[in-house]
């Protein structure tokens, strides 16, 4: 079974939805999205603490992977969430809404590629939102499809309570994180909307793949695995996927776009015959073109926790447990209010680790809540107690994707090999220091009660003792990128256009291009990427 189509986006998370949205702008093009998840109807996925009931699981919302055990890490098990739905993984992430610094973008043009510098990249940005609220014109943008508000929570006492010790501590206050000055603590802001029915996330699906879907030229496909993509010589021409058992390929007359992330594109990639020969051939795949880089280059955020007990009951933890949970998603179903209606997330920091840092090296989230792990896998502490996690921005450690056999179905081998350069670790553990010492502030002194990350068996001054915990606590914060890098030296897998070196009528459009990991949350980065390459593909 054969059809045909002008483009076709390989997966529906956050930059595949802005691609079948862009490309289906022009009526004489025919798109096709194809995503290995469902359609985006869980109630939590619209429910903004929704993602306290998403992360944890591993569900047919999300692929709830494993990396390999790495000795840097004591040889855990690593637990990695990644959404497998319509608005991937921005339909159940936490919402915040961060670019990056300047710096990041200017580096990316500093290692050759052309157009990707911050002021190249600072349109595509204000092009893709539309800021809720007052805020800088020169930054912001107002009338773009994704909807983007700064929090104005008034029910949570401590946020307040850790900007005001961020200051005694000696760090700036900021008034926006994605304005002209990263640096400091401030409130998040949020890929939310208000409607009437309350706050909603407002995910890359909400903002870009339903509104097109009225178009007659978009189609869509969900719940698929794809098996390969289809050359003629060196040319991209078609998809083979699988769906409810039966075979299809559908061929495409101008482009393939792989927006899959990650882990899955450098993965469809390799299954495809494109890839380091070494890794191909050890499993039977026949090589259409080496390209040493594919899966090479894996980067992503590690993070470490630091909490304490609240001395008093001022904590989101009112909202814990089984009763009160279902007590909270109801107020919020019935009224669009409450501690439902809020991510579990909304204040946040970015500091320099150590003084001679340049710009800020270290990024952490604040939540009045103390879960027992990062991912609330282990459900939430019995009492009232608050929490930061923190990493550091730009990780020199780098890890790969590999494939575990030639069947695509089987979930590729994650190694990210956190830790391996020894100064992660030095930067963490300063960055775990200073945020202990906001946490000693005198704002928390009618709030702070025993510290309960690190615990008391741990020396926080003691640097071996620390290093130890940090390799036997710390996990992902989500952020995997790089695994099809952009560049044009020998481990680069497309060009600054993001098509794929040496092939013709395939690019990849996700955060796997990325050279080096932004210093912040990727999703607002991976939906300007997308932006960005539907402009070039309009233009060639």
């Amino acid at each position: 079974m054969e059809r045909n189509f002008d483009y076709i986006v390989i997966g529906a998370g956050s930059a595949g939805c802005v691609m079948a949205n862009r490309l289906s702008e022009n009526d004489k093009h025919t798109v096709l999205s194809i995503e290995a998840g469902g359609k985006d109807r869980n109630f939590f996925i619209h429910m903004p603490s929704g993602y306290s009931q998403l992360v944890p699981t591993r569900s047919n919302l999300n692929y709830g992977y494993e990396t390999q055990p790495e000795p840097t890490t004591n040889n855990r098990k690593l637990y990695w969430p990644r959404g497998k739905v319509w608005g991937g993984s921005s339909s159940i992430n936490a919402m915040v809404y961060i670019r990056g610094h300047a710096y990041d973008y200017d580096q990316w043009r500093q290692l050759g590629n052309t157009g990707w510098s911050y002021d190249d990249v600072l349109p595509y940005f204000k092009k893709a939102e539309n800021f809720q609220g007052d805020g800088d014109d020169e930054f912001h943008g107002f009338g773009g499809p994704l909807n983007v508000k700064k929090s104005s929570r008034t029910d949570d006492l401590l946020l307040d309570v850790f900007l005001k010790a961020g200051e005694e501590a000696g760090f700036p206050l900021t008034d926006d994180f994605n304005g002209k000055e990263q640096e400091g603590f401030s409130r998040y802001e949020h890929t939310m909307k208000d409607t009437t029915f309350g706050p909603r996330r407002w995910s890359a699906a909400r903002a870009y793949l339903h509104p097109a879907l009225k178009r007659q030229n978009l189609s869509t496909e969900t719940n698929v695995q794809v098996n390969r993509i289809i050359f003629e010589g060196k040319k991209a021409i078609g998809v083979e996927y699988l769906k409810n058992g039966q075979t299809f390929v559908c061929k495409s007359n101008k482009e393939i776009i792989i927006s899959a992330g990650a882990i899955n594109s450098p993965q469809i990639l390799m299954n495809s015959g494109v890839g380091d020969s070494d890794e191909l051939t050890k499993h039977g795949i026949d090589v259409v073109h080496e390209l040493k880089g594919v899966g090479k280059n894996l980067q992503d955020h590690y993070g470490v926790l630091n909490s304490f007990y609240a001395t008093q009951p001022v904590t989101l933890h009112r909202s814990a447990g089984l009763l009160n949970t279902g007590l909270s998603g109801l107020k919020y179903l019935m009224l669009g209010t409450g501690d439902a209606a809020y991510p579990p997330t909304s204040a946040g920091a970015f500091f320099k680790s150590s003084p001679d840092k340049d710009i800020p090296d270290t990024q952490l989230h604040f939540t009045s809540i103390q879960t027992k792990d990062l991912h609330g896998r282990e459900g939430v502490d019995k009492d009232h107690g608050f929490t930061a996690v923190i990493y550091i921005c730009r990780p020199q450690s780098r890890g790969h994707i590999a494939l575990k056999s030639a069947n695509p179905r089987e979930e590729p081998l994650m190694y990210p090999n956190y830790l391996s350069e020894e100064q992660d670790m030095i930067d963490t553990r300063n960055a775990l220091r200073e945020t202990r010492r906001v946490f000693l502030q005198k704002a928390f002194d009618p709030y702070r009660g025993d510290q309960t990350k690190p615990g008391s068996e741990v020396d926080v001054d003691d640097d071996d003792q620390l290093d130890e915990w940090i390799r036997s606590t710390g996990e992902t914060l989500y952020h995997p990128v790089g695994t099809c890098k952009m560049g044009d030296d020998d481990m680069a897998v497309v060009d600054a256009n993001l098509q794929v070196h040496g092939l013709q009528g395939l690019r990849v459009v996700d955060a796997s291009i990325m050279p080096t990991l932004i210093g912040g949350n990727t999703n607002a980065p991976t939906i300007m990427i997308a932006e960005k390459a539907a402009d070039s593909i309009r233009q060639s």
